[in-house]
């Protein structure tokens, strides 16, 4: 069966993880002169309370050589196909490594490495749509193709609470940040062709922006491919994720309504209270 193997920012639950057997390569996460794995020995509440004594964000830095090959080995020395899964090549560098470490294991004609174009679980639904498909025994040409089909249809956006974050990491300017907070402006973040942009920006409380959020998708969550959605925050108060659940519920057109944490690389870029909804058009 071909193995799936994908990068620590696609942010799926260590339960579908197991589900679907999938394996994790971790990204680094560098607090000053400390360097921590991704979702391995870093919580996102740690990564906040460093970057705002800081006053600044953490690097990140795509997995080491060494981790990808290690994990990588005892999968292509059983002769198996693998599918390998990296945030955008815009974003990371995780996808060249990847690939560095199939020709290292001089494996390059069994392992496919795949730009997901995408970050969080906008990968996490290409990674889950692979799996199944290796689950029925397709092979790994076969699996490829259709998520390069899949790929241009995942709908990946979220909402910010906070413009600190993107501020201190290069991806919004000071004033920006400033005016932002001053009115209240929640931008909505969409991920195009690889990359993050600004669309729509909200203003007010959180509960009420996320919900104005969510809504505008409205017609494109009942076009969705109905499989799953998922709701993927950084840190949200539990009653306002469960309204946008019950919303989802109420839509009736989702087999599985998933949420996810998201992990320490993108929650350090986009700060405590972000949310977003995640769905395959």
């Amino acid at each position: 069966m071909v193995k799936i193997i994908a990068d620590s920012t696609c942010d799926l639950s260590k339960e579908l993880l197991e589900r679907y057997d999938i394996s994790i390569l971790p990204l680094h996460i560098l607090l000053g002169e400390e360097e921590y794995l991704d979702g391995v020995n870093i919580t996102p509440q740690e990564i906040y309370n460093w970057s705002d004594r800081q006053k600044t964000t953490p690097k990140t830095s795509a997995p080491s050589l060494e981790d990808a090959v290690e994990l990588m080995k005892p999968y292509v020395e059983e002769g198996r196909e693998l599918i390998c899964f990296s945030i955008s090549d815009d974003m990371s560098t995780s996808g060249n490594v990847m690939r560095l470490a199939a020709e290292e294991l001089q494996a390059e004609e069994c392992v496919k490495v795949i730009n997901s174009a995408n970050l969080s679980t906008g990968i996490g639904l290409q990674v889950i749509e692979a799996a199944i498909m290796a689950q029925k025994g397709m092979d790994g040409e076969t699996i490829a193709r259709q998520i390069e089909r899949i790929c241009p249809r995942v709908r990946a956006s979220f909402v910010v609470d906070t413009l600190t974050y993107l501020h201190r990491g290069g991806r919004c300017s000071g004033l920006a940040a400033m005016a932002g907070g001053a009115l209240k402006l929640h931008p909505r973040i969409v991920v195009e062709e690889g990359k993050m942009k600004p669309g729509k920006k909200y203003r007010g409380g959180m509960n009420k922006v996320i919900l104005s959020y969510v809504k505008d998708m409205e017609e494109d969550l009942k076009n969705a491919k109905k499989d799953r959605v998922f709701i993927t925050h950084s840190g949200c108060d539990k009653e306002l994720v469960d309204e946008v659940k019950a919303y989802l519920k109420s839509l009736g057109c989702f087999d599985e309504i998933l949420e996810t944490i998201a992990g320490g690389v993108i929650s350090s870029h986009c700060g405590p209270g972000t949310l977003g909804v995640l769905f395959i058009l």
